[in-house]
């Protein structure tokens, strides 16, 4: 089949077919990298990512195989793209959508901190960035927006239409004035889906004779699945597919679960291929994830003019996750965000080498850290600190783990919910101290012969004479069952008194 919507130069590396059937299970963007987005210029792939209160926000990657994939740059890397509002957890960036038109870049989503303002459209002539200043829909309320443009260059946007409240209103499209933010006519309703709850994330493609509607129905939740319906024109009448949902995971025991929120690219060799959520459980039942919502690929194949997912078609290899930064750039990577606040208000380059963290009001909880995603199921990280500073495993405010140094003594808590507590404490000699905190399967078997979480978190510190353990935390309770919510496990520094000085964070997965 042929994508009539627009062209693209062929060649270019392609990507790896699989020489064995089944299921692909590694992600190849792992760790809370939610609602993928994808699209393709000549040889280059793009992939952007939802990342909610975390500010830079909208992580976007390269790849030149589909299977490889590198950060570039978050998109909404400035305040006046990405408004704080009301920063609460699971609050912020949310379902985006990124395409190529006409030789830009269109990046369009929803600020859910901000959404009295509308939806938010940004464009670029390089994906690295800078990316524009935004332009807001403000006739457009809702979540999950997609761009779509027909053979006249007319740009049809469709979302979901919700209220502040997250009342659940409709699938809705309207022609749109890219340069204004201005809808060209009233929004009218789409399909809405096979009839299953909470059906959001509309991908629009013209493929051949067929305008193809894409959408995410069942929740997020294990439900999840990916539903299409097609029409002769943009705006339908839809027939869906009769078999729908034609992709899901639900009601199986496939290592990859919650799959949806698929966004379809047409590859170098004229293929096409899906990327898609799913989650990776694990433990005793019901099954707990802790990396949030991240990021895998399918084959696409088309038969009778109905899309068929071949999820065995890529072999992704294991990303390259492992770094150390000593934070001696003369910026910060792009894999460091902070929840709710500014990255250059938590820290900034100590002259003697390492990062100066500063101490904000809300301290272990909120904008006062600087966070970097988990990206594995097992891994240890080591943060090296000079004095005083506070190395923490989150999920949200409400939800962590971790180990403080302060008056010569490392001290480990773990808070879950409303209750928070100090596990144990032991004396430091000198002034560098690394705090290490590791994830490992649990040592206990799943239910009903035990009591197996996803895994157990360890905290220990080496003030030079070698690790001491401190705790060892069941890892259920740093879940997203445990503690719901849209993210996943993040790595956090602050500083514990007006100032702290990081001289090093390692991550290694094992």
């Amino acid at each position: 089949m042929a994508e009539t919507s627009g062209t693209a130069d062929e060649g270019g590396p392609r990507p790896r077919r699989r020489s064995r059937g089944g299921a692909a299970e590694n992600p190849i963007v792992p760790g809370f990298h939610p609602d993928p987005t994808i699209c393709r210029v000549g040889a280059d792939y793009y992939l952007a990512h939802s990342s909610f209160e975390y500010f830079p926000g909208a992580p976007i990657f390269h790849s030149h195989d589909l299977l490889a994939w590198s950060q570039i740059g978050n998109i909404l890397d400035r305040r006046t793209q990405f408004r704080r509002g009301e920063a609460r957890p699971s609050s912020g960036i949310y379902g985006s959508t990124l395409r190529h038109h006409a030789g830009r870049f269109w990046f369009v989503t929803t600020n859910v901190s901000d959404f009295s303002s509308g939806l938010v459209l940004v464009h670029a002539d390089d994906p690295a960035g800078p990316w524009s200043e935004p332009v807001f829909v403000r006739a457009a309320r809702g979540i999950d927006p997609d761009l779509c443009w027909d053979d006249d260059g007319q740009c049809y946007l469709t979302w979901k239409a919700m209220s502040a409240s997250f009342e659940e209103g409709e699938i809705q499209q309207a022609r749109l004035d890219l340069a204004s933010g201005e809808l060209l006519g009233s929004p009218y309703p789409l399909w809405q889906g096979s009839g299953l709850p909470a059906a959001e994330a509309p991908h629009l493609y013209h493929i051949d004779d067929y305008w193809y509607l894409f959408l995410a129905e069942g929740g997020t939740e294990r439900g999840h699945c990916v539903t299409v319906a097609r029409g002769r024109a943009p705006w339908g009448p839809f027939e869906p597919f009769p078999l729908n949902p034609v992709f899901t995971r639900r009601s199986t025991i496939h290592p990859v679960q919650n799959v949806g929120h698929a966004d379809l690219v047409r590859t170098v060799d004229s293929e096409w291929a899906a990327v898609y959520l799913g989650t990776r459980p694990r433990g005793s039942t019901p099954g707990f994830h802790v990396l949030g919502r991240e990021t895998f690929l399918a084959g696409v194949d088309w038969a009778d003019g109905w899309p068929v997912f071949d999820e065995g078609r890529f072999d992704p290899p294991p990303p390259a996750t492992a770094f150390t930064d000593d934070f001696s750039a003369a910026r910060l990577d792009a894999r460091w965000v902070v929840p709710g606040g500014e990255p250059e208000n938590v820290g900034a380059r100590h002259p003697a080498g390492g990062l100066e963290l500063r101490h904000l009001p809300d301290g272990p909880t909120g904008p006062g850290l600087l966070c970097t995603r988990v990206r594995d199921l097992a891994w240890t990280a080591d943060a090296t600190f000079e004095g005083s500073g506070r190395f923490l495993l989150r999920l949200d405010d409400r939800h962590w783990c971790g180990l403080t140094l302060e008056d010569g003594q490392v001290r480990a808590t773990v808070r879950v919910g409303a209750v928070q507590q100090d596990l144990d404490a032991v004396a430091v000699v000198g002034t560098t101290v690394a705090l290490r905190i590791a994830c490992l399967p649990p040592r206990s078997a799943r239910m009903p012969l035990g009591d197996a979480g996803p895994d157990e978190l360890v905290l220990s510190v080496d003030d030079g004479d070698g690790p001491v353990e401190l705790a060892r935390l069941d890892g259920r309770y740093l879940s997203t069952e445990v503690a719901s919510g849209f993210t996943g496990r993040m790595l956090a520094l602050c500083a514990t008194a007006a100032k702290a000085r990081v001289l090093s964070v390692a991550y290694e997965p094992r």
